[in-house]
């Protein structure tokens, strides 16, 4: 009896637990109608919200390391003594050729084939050389190589975009890629975003922030800048200009810098930004904060080039150049932004940083909040109806024994659903799907035991002995057939898109409980009528 207490006390935890999770501990209804919306997560297709398909334009990532690494073999070549004429960049044109961008270095003495066959073996180990004629080459990128920059790329990208938009406060959004196959596309599921506009904008920012030694400027025009530095810029220099006015998107910059090659400050260095609001001049501006090492460049690039200036480059162009006044070590500014919303965009920006290449929206569709209510209103009346036919079959054909069957299906569906909620789960309409199906393999666990426990009793079996004996020769097939479906849904969740994936979650979870509710709880009721003084000489089953 003592046992039979410890195991209730067990059953109303967790329905408490189950409880609080779905509810937590409201004060009104208001409260309570909050609660369950904000910790049930709905999919785009009950809560309404926009889906975009998305294709990443791998040939931009594939041209950038073309032309970093034929940067880089120039760099090599002189220090090895290597002469050429010029080292040129065959671009990708398209995604369908974007592995084919290749380098050609043109003018190599026949006497030094060997001297460029070296240095690209020992320091560009990606690439292959070929012979276009006796003193040109061409350089293309390893298959194996090539493939691996594929998924790379892909896989980065899913990534900042998924960074991008959970940073908008999206928590039920989801990235995935589309296909699993050699493609290049992802979808991105935006519950309750009815105008993606911002969303599109902001995911086709760049934000990648540069900090330049700036050598000279600012100059009027870039050809000023030439004809100031006789027509030929300094070793190590390049030339980045300033944006247009805000109030003149199409007109030219304000002017140019001449700055050094490399920059002091990359994009990857930043590791955190936030937008807060300038103390003097009540402006808003975008702080942002190095990592260590990056800090430790930076501070001594300042307590060595005090009193001279440093441009601050966003996406290629020159926001501000002001003077060094002391060391700075890992925290920076970024002011004049044009408000709040500005500061705090480019913030999420610069944290989620820049997308490896470009992509190209292939399909936008939105889902209006109606359609999805509609789906939740049937899904739930297809649920209640399905529940209430079970239990009234139950109870028919089992007698008293069906309210046991109906108060452990009842709980089934309290525990998945607290289930979802203290998983941050997103319920769609195929995970209501999952829902219902679930009911039915609760309801083929109940029918497995209170058969075997009516085979017992009409072999001769006293209440107690049938009712154990029934439980347990139960047991194992209710077990078989739950891993085999388990099983079932774990490829369905590797292989599967969203909606399939969210099926598979949900109907684990029921099976999960079922095997709590169906044996345990089930079980407990039945020794808890079993248990009383005067013996039980038959059993309504």
């Amino acid at each position: 009896m003592k046992d039979l207490r410890f195991k209730f006390v067990f059953i109303l935890v967790v329905i408490l637990v189950c409880i609080y999770g779905v509810i937590g501990l409201p004060r009104s209804k208001d409260e309570l109608i909050a609660n369950w919306h904000q910790r049930i997560h709905l999919g785009l297709d009950l809560r309404g919200g926009t889906y975009l398909v998305v294709q990443v334009q791998q040939q931009d990532a594939f041209n950038a390391k073309a032309g970093s690494d034929a940067d880089r073999l120039k760099e090599a070549a002189r220090k090895a003594g290597l002469q050429f004429s010029d080292v040129e960049v065959e671009e990708a044109k398209s995604l369908q050729d974007a592995t084919n961008a290749a380098i050609v270095i043109k003018g190599v003495p026949t006497t030094q084939a060997g001297t460029l066959r070296g240095i690209v073996n020992d320091q560009f180990g990606t690439w292959l050389l070929k012979n276009l004629n006796q003193t040109d080459y061409r350089l293309t990128m390893k298959p194996t190589d090539a493939l691996s920059m594929w998924q790379q790329t892909l896989a980065q990208s899913k990534n900042t975009i998924d960074k991008k938009i959970n940073a908008l406060g999206l928590s039920e959004a989801t990235v995935q890629q589309r296909r699993e196959d050699k493609d290049s596309e992802l979808l991105v599921q935006m519950p309750g975003v009815d105008d993606p506009g911002r969303v599109k904008q902001i995911l086709q920012t760049a934000a990648v922030l540069e900090l330049y030694d700036v050598k000279g400027g600012p100059f009027a025009s870039r050809a000023e800048a030439l004809a100031q530095n006789g027509g030929v810029l300094p070793l190590g220099t390049k030339l980045i200009g300033t944006p247009a006015p805000a109030d003149q998107p199409n007109a030219r910059g304000g002017g140019v810098y001449l700055v050094a090659r490399v920059p002091v400050v990359r994009g990857p260095d930043v590791k955190d930004a936030m937008p807060q609001q300038a103390m003097a001049t009540n402006s808003w501006e975008t702080r942002f904060v190095l990592s260590q090492e990056a800090g430790k460049r930076f501070a001594e690039y300042t307590g060595s080039h005090i009193g001279q200036r440093l441009a601050i480059v966003l996406d290629g162009k020159v926001l501000s150049a002001p003077t060094v006044q002391s060391e700075i070590h890992d925290e920076g500014n970024i002011t004049n932004m044009g408000g709040q919303q500005d500061a705090t965009d480019l913030a999420l920006n610069l944290k989620a940083g820049s997308l490896p290449a470009s992509v190209k929206y292939e399909q936008e569709s939105t889902v209006g909040p109606s359609l999805g209510a509609d789906s939740i209103r049937q899904g739930f009346v297809a649920g209640i109806a399905g529940v209430l036919a079970v239990i009234v079959s139950m109870l028919i054909y089992y007698k008293k024994a069906g309210i046991n069957a109906s108060l452990a299906l009842v709980l089934n569906a309290l525990i998945l659903v607290a289930c979802l909620a203290y998983f941050d789960a997103v319920l769609t309409l195929p995970g209501i799907a999952g829902i219902i199906l679930t009911i039915g393999m609760a309801v083929d666990s109940n029918v497995l035991i209170f058969e075997r426990i009516r085979e017992e009793l009409r072999a001769g079996k006293a209440v107690i002995p049938a009712v154990d004996a029934g439980f347990g020769k139960a047991l194992l097939t209710i077990i078989d057939t739950h891993v085999t479906t388990v099983v079932s849904c774990a490829i369905l969740f590797l292989f599967g898109s969203g909606p399939v994936k969210g099926f598979a979650v949900t109907l684990v979870i029921g099976l999960v409980a079922n095997l709590f509710t169906a044996v345990f709880v089930s079980k407990v009721i039945f020794d808890w009528e079993l248990s009383r003084p005067k013996p039980v000489t038959a059993l309504s089953i």
